[in-house]
């Protein structure tokens, strides 16, 4: 049988699926992905309302991902840099903080800033050295311990820590009391520290889009949940019966596969959109809200960096990280409310909420890669997603590499697939 004849089966148009049909596809197969939605990109989607460009979530690309310079064009997605920093937003104050020697408009604000101590940032400048000299696979073979206590481990005063490390890594964990792995702290700070948070253009769901238009020998079956995987074949919601030699799941396994009682557990969080008449900031900087009474944790006017897509007024995005009861109005309420005590932010007009309830997987024992063969779960069933490794981006194309390079050395060490009858 040659390799286009093999209908092999991804399920989940993520950005783990989009990249296992890529390496698929550069093998000389041809897959088919399966995708629940209307279009590819999984929990990386941007939409469009009332003329203003809304990302699932604020989301940043961090252009130091190796595997994001592997395979997504920079250029094309027109990457617009942040500021290597945050505006810090405390007892009524904004003071702005950030690393001067990538960007020396910020030397002066940061010397004088009150946030931390003098020997504060001198720790920041050794943590930055030091971590720049790391290996990433030295960082994910490191002790587990909390980000919390790791940041107590290197001498950070309390202050330090509560004003800028909890709010600013509060936001990227989406939990907020740093109890995320000391490994994840570290491959983000380095990553933070050796290039730029991003965003396209057209917003975060520019690179899925731009991976499937890399993708031109894969077939994508959308609108179409799957109710159950077996060896040989596949089980739609509505009862369809499709025939695979191959199945890579790239979206939770355990409701798809019997006898599987794993299943992943997930970070929510919530992120509101508002329009104003003016904005808090000119630069294109993270806004950090440090005091434990405010619900909202981080906020970023989007005009501050170019867009495809501009609204007639100032956009706002507003995270929520911590745990609440509150319905909509309420929380929309009370995020107001917040803006206005804690940032002097009082024009807003509400836009959407993006309520999402699977934002990022809550892992311990975090790992940067694994071995093709660990992603296979059964003869003809392998696993992708960042839930396998770490939760980010990197993680994600990494597990779809090693999905689809698991399920073509299964495939071409002469696996026998002559026993499965196709109806």
């Amino acid at each position: 049988m040659k390799r286009e004849d093999y209908n092999i089966h991804i399920i989940g148009a993520g950005i783990s699926g989009l990249i296992a049909a890529k390496t698929l596809e550069a093998q000389g197969y041809k897959p088919f992905i399966i995708e629940a939605t209307k279009e590819v990109g999984g929990r990386v989607k941007t939409d469009v309302v009332d003329g203003f460009q809304l990302d699932h979530g604020f989301q940043v690309l961090l252009d130091a991902y190796p595997l994001a310079q592997k395979h997504l064009n920079f250029n094309a997605l027109d990457l617009q840099k942040f500021k290597p920093g945050a505006t810090i937003f405390k007892d009524g104050k904004s003071q702005t903080i950030g690393d001067p020697l990538r960007d020396v408009s910020l030397l002066l604000s940061t010397m004088t800033a009150s946030i931390g101590s003098f020997n504060d940032k001198l720790k920041v400048l050794k943590l930055n050295t030091a971590l720049k000299k790391k290996s990433l696979s030295s960082i994910f073979s490191s002790e587990e311990m909390t980000t919390s206590n790791y940041l107590k481990s290197r001498g950070f005063s309390a202050e330090m820590i509560n004003d800028f490390f909890k709010p600013f890594f509060s936001g990227i964990f989406l939990e907020p009391n740093l109890e995320t792995s000391s490994r994840m702290f570290e491959f983000v700070y380095k990553m933070f520290g050796e290039g730029h948070a991003t965003l396209p253009k057209g917003g975060i769901g520019e690179i899925p889009k731009q991976l499937q238009s890399q993708l031109n020998n894969t077939t994508f079956i959308f609108d179409t949940k799957v109710k159950e995987v077996n060896d040989d074949h596949i089980i739609t919601n509505d009862g369809k019966r499709l025939d695979t030699h191959y199945t890579i799941i790239a979206t939770e396994a355990h409701t798809m596969v019997k006898n599987l009682n794993h299943s992943a557990y997930w970070k929510s969080c919530d992120n509101l959109y508002f329009k104003t008449k003016t904005r808090a900031s000119n630069k294109p900087i993270i806004g950090l809200v440090a005091d434990d009474n405010a619900l909202i944790n981080n906020l970023f006017f989007h005009n501050t960096l170019e867009t495809k897509i501009k609204g007639d007024e100032e956009l706002l995005s507003v995270t929520v990280v911590k745990e609440h009861d509150l319905d909509d109005i309420e929380l929309i309420r009370r995020v107001q409310a917040d803006l206005n005590s804690f940032c002097n932010i009082t024009d807003t007009t509400f836009l959407k909420r993006y309520h999402i309830k699977k934002a990022l997987p809550q892992l311990t024992n975090l790992y940067n890669d694994c071995s093709p063969s660990e992603t296979q779960l059964k003869a003809t069933i392998f696993l992708a997603g960042d839930h396998l490794l770490n939760g980010s981006l990197n993680a994600a194309m990494r597990s779809g590499e090693r999905a689809a390079e698991g399920l073509i050395l299964a495939l071409e060490d002469g696996m026998k697939i002559d026993s499965i009858t196709f109806k």
